[in-house]
């Protein structure tokens, strides 16, 4: 089966190819032999009841800076396409949102991996907290009270934007933290959501899991170990890729989530794990798959295409 395939994503000439997930898709795509077109999310055009956008024919290659060719630009409706793959980063903005809104109106008659409409129902930090049973004791919120009856309570805490990502301006504080204030006053004026308040976990020194889910079945997983002097662990931010099994606690956790991943047509996720506690469920560009890989894990972009191919010879 030759699908026909759009991406929709960020500037490809920016992307570190070792890492990032969308482009592990791109080269597994090509592999199978589907045709592949790219645009970027503000080249989309909504017309009337058609959504457009100049798409360029793309060939990848796993190559550092020499990774990609663009054919020329040419205006085509989006559901021309068989699969519309949505990768772009956060921010979790009203940009973001009002592309999920355009390409729902091409859904599921063109995939869209994943489900734009659960996409925009599910920001990582807000769609975890279903699952409080699998989770730290967790509060969002930007009212001092009730930040300071949860300090009370827990000790030392992390602080993190909403939607924030790739590790971005959180912070760990510590009970009678003589910077709080000022962290509360710099958040206030930062951010006009609320925020993420979790109790710390000292555990994340040896690791936070990245645990890929596909369709809702577990895939493959990485252990992302952060540097000595370093509180995240994301891989942008100088964390170590390390190989890594499955407790039965992780694997509990992958059962649980699988039928409302499934149910709200999110393909693939990715979801954070630190010593049994879910802290993440990242349903918008997850990375991972390639240090999987690399630490002689599981093809997951196969997986992922397998799954996609399998979806669209059912319609």
């Amino acid at each position: 089966m030759k699908l026909k395939i759009a991406v929709q994503m960020d500037p490809i000439a920016r992307i570190n190819i070792r890492g990032d997930s969308t482009f592990a898709l791109l080269l597994e795509a090509q592999k199978r032999g589907h045709g592949i077109s790219y645009y970027t999310p503000d080249k989309l055009s909504l017309r009337g009841e058609e959504l457009v956008a100049p798409v360029q024919p793309l060939t990848v290659r796993d190559e550092v800076g020499n990774h990609f060719t663009l054919g020329e630009a040419k205006r085509e409706a989006l559901n021309g396409f068989d699969v519309v793959l949505l990768r772009q980063d956060p921010p979790f903005d009203l940009a973001y949102i009002t592309s999920t809104h355009f390409l729902e109106r091409i859904h599921p008659n063109t995939l869209v991996v994943n489900n734009p409409a659960s996409v925009r129902n599910a920001p990582e930090k807000l769609f975890v907290m279903n699952f409080p049973q699998l989770m730290p004791p967790t509060l969002i919120s930007r009212d001092l009270d009730e930040i300071n009856a949860f300090r009370d309570q827990h000790g030392a805490v992390v602080m993190k934007p909403l939607h924030g990502h790739g590790g971005a301006a959180v912070f760990r504080v510590m009970p009678q933290d003589m910077n709080f204030g000022s962290l509360f006053d710099m958040f206030s004026v930062t951010f006009k959501e609320p925020w993420v308040i979790q109790r710390f976990l000292p555990e994340v020194k040896h690791g936070d899991k990245r645990i890929i889910l596909v369709d809702g079945e577990f895939a493959g997983a990485v252990n992302r170990v952060p540097a000595a002097d370093d509180l995240r662990s994301n891989m942008v931010r100088g964390g170590a890729a390390k190989a890594t099994e499955l407790s039965d606690r992780e694997r509990e956790i992958c059962a649980t989530l699988g039928p409302a991943l499934r149910e709200r047509g999110l393909l693939f996720v990715g979801i954070d794990v630190i010593d049994g506690n879910l802290t993440e469920i990242n349903v918008t560009s997850p990375t991972g798959i390639r240090a999987i890989q690399r630490l002689n894990g599981p093809d997951v972009a196969a997986m992922i295409w397998d799954t996609i191919e399998k979806k669209r010879a059912a319609k």
